[in-house]
Order: structure tokens, then C-alpha cells, then sequence
């Protein structure tokens, strides 16, 4: 049996001291084809994030994924992030924090293989946007949205 990793342990406690110290923790994330997250917000294929639960809806930290909801211009986005491609958490307010190394990840179970992608600003990676994923959840389902943009 394979042992498991610390770093989905530690990343809990660090955001658990970031929250009891009053702090803002935020984490790095390399962004690969199995990280859900708006494209328009990666920077030279990273993408920092507010973790902290002022700014996150539904906050599961789990070994081998991160999952939220936040938002980001305005917009509620459905957030998927493994654990493998997080490269750092930190205090927004100090810097105190710890690197990891980002190592191989796996594709979240809840995504389907096959659901369209965008090209991301980092480059000739794929990453699935969290409007394309529901929108292919709604049309799967045979259901169209019963929200109206309203200009």
C-alpha cells in the first residue's frame, strides 16, 4: 500500500493558521488540463487564488483536490484544483507560507474527458472553463439554464 502525501495535510494547516491568526491564505497553482478555473485569470501558466473563507463558497480541501465556488468578475465560478498542482500557500498579509513541489496530476472524476476546452492565456495548454463545463452539464442533461443575461 502506497503512503499517502503530507502535503494535502499541511496545506490544511497552514489555512487553518492563516484563518485562526486572522490572516488571508492564498495559494499558487500551476495550471495543467486537469485545473478548472477561469482562463483569463492564469499568468504565465500560474494562477494565485484566495482560499480564504471570506472569499470562498463550499471549501473542500480534500487529498487529492481543492473545490470551491468564488468570484471572479462578478461571476460565481466553480473552482477544481488537485493537490499536486498547488506549488505554494501563503498569508497574503506576511508571506509566511511554504513551497511544494508540483508533481503529475490526475483528472478531477467529476469532469467528463470529453467536454470542450479553451486554449488559456499560459500557452498551448488546454484548460476547461468553469462556463464551458456547465454549459456541457446542461446540455447533457437536456436542460437549458433559467438564468437571463441582462445587458
Amino acid at each position: 500500500m502506497q503512503e499517502t502525501s503530507t502535503k494535502p495535510y499541511i496545506l490544511r494547516a497552514l489555512h487553518d493558521w492563516c484563518t485562526d491568526n486572522g490572516y488571508t491564505p492564498h495559494i499558487v497553482v500551476a495550471v495543467d488540463e486537469n485545473t478548472l478555473v477561469p482562463a483569463a485569470h492564469i499568468h504565465d501558466g500560474q494562477i494565485t487564488l484566495n482560499v480564504g473563507l471570506l472569499a470562498t463558497n463550499a471549501l473542500v480541501m480534500g487529498n487529492e483536490y481543492i473545490e470551491f465556488e468564488a468570484r471572479f468578475s462578478g461571476n460565481v465560478e466553480h473552482i477544481v484544483v488537485p493537490v499536486a498542482a498547488v506549488s505554494a500557500i501563503y498569508a497574503r498579509e506576511t508571506g509566511t507560507g511554504m513551497g511544494f513541489e508540483v508533481t503529475e496530476s490526475h483528472a478531477y472524476p467529476g469532469i467528463a474527458d470529453d467536454s470542450p476546452s479553451t486554449t488559456s492565456t499560459a500557452g498551448t495548454q488546454d484548460v476547461k472553463t468553469t462556463q464551458e463545463t456547465s454549459e456541457s452539464k446542461d446540455k447533457s442533461s437536456g436542460k437549458g439554464s433559467h438564468l437571463k443575461i441582462i445587458k
